[in-house]
């Protein structure tokens, strides 16, 4: 039987996430002012974010988040590299916690992959 499983999100400037779960950097730029010598992750899986010219047009911009939102969820469904599939999977076998620089959280493309995990998850 699996263990019970939770998708988390979280900023990677903030205290550490819970003991046992695993913990991923899921932006696809490092973070302003973080050294990499001591990074509060397991792994950075920057494959599964949003590609470069989608970022560029949301721009934080939370009036542009729906559409950004909907482009977003039809890259992850496409899923070219396999990270998606990967972070499945991890998140099968226990608690992951998607890390961002991002300070809005809820209109963040952590969140919408969160969602989006949660959802697969659900489909078992």
């Amino acid at each position: 039987m699996a263990r019970a499983s939770t998708v988390t999100t979280g900023r990677v400037y903030e205290p550490p996430a819970p003991e046992g779960a695993t913990v991923l950097l899921v932006d696809r730029l490092w973070p302003r002012g973080l050294a990499k010598s001591g990074a509060p992750f397991d792994r950075w899986l920057k494959d599964v974010a949003p590609t470069t010219a989608l970022r560029t047009f949301y721009g934080h911009r939370p009036e542009r988040f729906a559409e950004f939102a909907r482009r977003y969820r039809e890259e992850l469904r496409e899923d070219p590299t396999g990270a998606v599939d990967e972070l499945v999977a991890l998140a099968r076998s226990g608690p992951v916690v998607l890390l961002t620089a991002t300070r809005d959280l809820e209109h963040s493309s952590a969140h919408v992959l969160a969602t989006h995990l949660r959802r697969r998850l659900a489909r078992r």
